[in-house]
């Protein structure tokens, strides 16, 4: 399932998908609840893979790919309740790392 989408026309996406239901987004709080559950799964994930802690083989294996798509539509859906457009959001970001923290890091030689 490739295909190339805006972050703008991913947030209408979901925005369109939750707007269905009568209940709509959760209240902020319930939100980072969620944020931090799936954190915690894509954690869990992480050390399954990279780390020295194992799953057990009574704990179900996802991946790294599904649960940072779990973890990004709980995001999406709380910059959607906030009114927050994600690509400004970033936009903004990258400036302040490309401004103030451009000589922060080693740059690699051409």
């Amino acid at each position: 399932m490739t295909s190339e989408l805006s972050l703008q026309q991913l947030q209408k996406k979901v925005d369109d998908y939750i707007s269905q239901f009568k209940e709509g987004y959760f209240p902020p709080f319930e939100m980072i609840a969620r944020l931090t559950e799936e954190l915690g799964e894509l954690s869990r994930e992480v050390q399954d893979v990279y780390g020295h802690k194992k799953k057990k083989s009574t704990e179900s294996k996802n991946s790294i790919e599904e649960e940072l798509g779990d973890f990004f539509f709980v995001l999406v859906c709380f910059a959607n309740a906030q009114g927050i457009q994600l690509d400004d959001a970033l936009l903004k970001v990258l400036h302040k790392f490309e401004t103030r923290d451009k000589d922060r890091w080693t740059r690699k030689e051409e």
